[in-house]
């Protein structure tokens, strides 16, 4: 099993032609924050254009008003009586009124023979370029237009206007009072808003654009982190990880990528192990293998002593190479597949199948009563080579005993025998791949692997593998795990 790992050059992680999430999540900023300016300083100028709009209005409702009302109840000052010329009524009204800024207060009268009417103004602060003082064709316009409110677009500038008609005692309508207000001037002050809104959000996205680089920069730092240790990675080297900071999603991301680092560690480590086991475990029964055929003779006897020890060396190295994929699965997440087993009807099975290894004085100690979650098909090839270990390591008729038992959370199956039992200094050795004690347990042919195997197969179900003195003398072995949560 052999993988090949080539180093990835950090230059070449992005392509040039690529836009850096960096650069892109600044462009998405700005655009949205120019959008959003952009909509502040046009939906501002429309709110202050409408007031200009709804202000003229109010302005030439008033000025109409206030002139019915002097029609109806004003006094000519000669003759203390109601008028009955329209000139000397609006003359005179005009010269109580006080025009606003922009606006003119017009009288216009009918003459004769002539198509432009004779006007009469109050007129204050006229900044218009033409004003209808001076604008015979824009007064003919108005007081001949059959409207009493209207606008008067003209090159020099817009006129908003409303009229009243003046008819003196059922005589017909011969003249006409006028209200106009030149805007232009109000409309100019929401556009210099405008434009002045637009310079501070120019200003506003400038600023953006730096704070957002530099904030965009340290949000994606660990990202970029991410990349580069992804790109520094080796099989040799795969050590290196990412310093989480905070509790963001930036950072969960980092604590990922680590728990992914650690699984790939664990993954090579497991491959190399692996290798290296099976080189160092494999090399002496081929060696054997090789060095007895390449010495047999053509006598039938020694050919045939020469096949029988082949055939035992290579059924060694068909079990050990067995065991070494077993312990390399143990790494996968469905090495176990928990489901709900009956545990007196388990321990009654594994009894069953351990006690044809041997001729030994097999008991079922206790049974468990009750359910729990696990492998039965992993749980009992653990019992059946704890049950293989311990007929090895003990004598014809000794006793081994079996049992399952249910210790709060915990459920626990045990393999105990009255053997010589296990040296203290080997408590931890014994589980350690081919590694066995220095005691009489240690005579067995076997390759070291099986309590290698019984102890992945308890980390599989998050349990363990434990190892006691039996009473009397021997060695008892617990598997035990959380029955509900495996």
């Amino acid at each position: 099993m052999t993988t090949t790992a080539t180093t990835a050059d950090p230059d070449r992680i992005s392509s040039p032609w690529r836009l850096s999430a960096r650069l892109r999540i600044l462009l998405w900023l700005l655009a949205v924050m120019a959008v959003a300016l952009a909509a502040v300083a046009g939906t501002t100028r429309s709110i202050l254009l409408r007031d200009v709009d709804q202000r003229v209005a109010l302005l030439l409702s008033q000025e109409a008003n206030e002139f019915k009302n002097f029609v109806d109840i004003g006094r000519d000052p000669a003759t203390n009586k109601p008028f009955t010329d329209t000139r000397e009524l609006l003359k005179v009204f005009l010269e109580r009124q006080y025009a606003d800024p922009d606006e003119e207060l017009l009288g216009l009268v009918a003459r004769e023979h002539d198509p432009d009417p004779a006007k009469l103004a109050q007129v204050r602060d006229i900044r218009a370029d033409l004003p209808l003082d001076d604008d015979a064709a824009a007064r003919r316009r108005i007081f001949e237009s059959p409207a009493s409110t209207g606008t008067l677009d003209r090159p020099s500038g817009e006129v908003r206007w409303a009229k009243v008609e003046v008819a003196l005692r059922g005589q017909d309508a011969q003249a006409a009072f006028v209200v106009a207000f030149h805007p232009e001037h109000d409309q100019a002050r929401a556009d210099q808003v405008f434009r002045v809104l637009l310079a501070i959000s120019g200003v506003a996205l400038l600023m953006t654009t730096g704070i957002g680089w530099v904030v965009a920069g340290r949000i994606l730092k660990p990202v970029r982190l991410v990349r580069t240790t992804a790109a520094q990675l080796t099989e040799q080297d795969l050590t290196r990880r990412i310093p989480v900071q905070g509790k963001d999603d930036v950072a969960a991301l980092a604590e990922t990528f680590n728990g992914m680092l650690d699984r790939l560690e664990r993954a090579f480590a497991g491959q190399r192990q692996f290798v290296d086991d099976a080189g160092h475990e494999l090399r002496t029964p081929i060696t054997i293998v090789r060095g007895h055929l390449e010495l047999m003779g053509d006598d039938p006897a020694e050919r045939e002593e020469t096949v029988r020890i082949v055939t035992d060396e290579l059924d060694r190295m068909s079990r050990i190479v067995e065991d070494l994929l077993l312990l390399a699965k143990a790494e996968r997440p469905d090495f176990v597949t928990p489901e709900p087993v009956q545990l007196a009807e388990l321990t009654a099975d594994v009894y069953v199948k351990a006690r044809t290894l041997g001729a030994r004085d097999w008991q079922l100690a206790e049974v468990a009563d009750g359910e729990a979650r696990l492998d039965p098909q992993r749980v009992t090839q653990a019992m059946v080579q704890l049950a293989q270990n311990a007929v090895q390591h003990t004598a014809a008729g000794e006793t081994i005993r079996i049992g399952s038992r249910v210790r709060g959370p915990l459920v626990e199956m045990y393999v105990a025998d009255s053997g010589i039992g296990v040296r203290p200094q080997d408590a931890e050795l014994i589980f350690e791949r081919f590694r066995r004690g220095t005691t009489r347990r240690a005579a067995s042919g076997g390759a070291g692997l099986g309590l290698s195997i019984v102890k992945a197969i308890a980390e599989g179900h998050r349990g363990q593998i434990r190892l006691q003195n039996t009473e009397g003398g021997g060695a008892t072995f617990v598997l035990a795990w959380d029955g509900s949560a495996a």
